[in-house]
């Protein structure tokens, strides 16, 4: 073999290795930037969710927020409107007592209520029924005779011009203040009791107002 001969193979020799270096440095380099590609894309889909879980996270609270000044705004508006409806309501109670005290059959039973607390509560001995001046005088003996049988004695009737309905029975310094101030006199149980028949659904009707 000539020298030319042994250089050309001496030659393509390293030329096959120089060959072979590249391509496995090139195959390297494409598995080391498809990995950091993969990585990019791993790290990008990692972000996208944490960005999807903050917002849901975000959504959520605005929802909730949200939720929450609803019950509020409604809680207030059913107590604005139980308190409107508690205002119309007792500026109603006193006249409308009165018309109950000028009709006999509630006026009837409205002496008999009164004086069944008073049977329950007052000693017995000398009573005084303290009474508007309109009330008729046959109705008074009879609520007079009818206070006897209870407290022993006769009572003292005692008109009172200040007194537009219902009547006050004393004995001492007991009371049981059945007028229509009296019953109306403890605001705050007279508000519940209005407020629960006022919230309370009538017989008959589905609506929950």
């Amino acid at each position: 073999m000539t020298v030319e001969a042994k250089l050309d193979a001496l030659l393509a020799l390293v030329e096959s290795d120089r060959a072979r270096r590249c391509a496995a440095i090139d195959l390297d380099a494409g598995a080391r930037a498809a990995a950091i590609v993969a990585a990019a894309h791993a790290a990008a889909r990692m972000r996208m969710r944490d960005a999807f879980a903050e917002e849901r996270a975000r959504s959520d609270e605005r929802i909730e927020a949200a939720g929450a000044e609803l019950a509020t705004r409604r809680r207030l508006a059913r107590q604005r409107r139980a308190m409107a409806l508690l205002a119309v309501a007792r500026a109603e109670l006193p006249p409308a007592l009165t018309a109950r005290w000028h009709d006999d059959g509630a006026r009837a039973a409205w002496l008999a209520t009164v004086l069944a607390a008073a049977a329950t509560t007052l000693p017995r001995g000398p009573w005084r029924i303290v009474h508007p001046t309109a009330w008729p005088p046959p109705e008074q003996a009879a609520f007079a005779h009818a206070v006897a049988a209870h407290a022993g004695v006769a009572p003292m009737l005692q008109p009172d011009p200040a007194i537009a309905a219902g009547v006050k029975i004393l004995a001492g310094v007991n009371v049981i203040d059945g007028t229509a101030d009296g019953l109306l006199a403890d605001t705050a149980a007279v508000g519940a009791r209005l407020l629960h028949h006022l919230e309370t659904p009538s017989a008959g009707d589905g609506s929950p107002e």
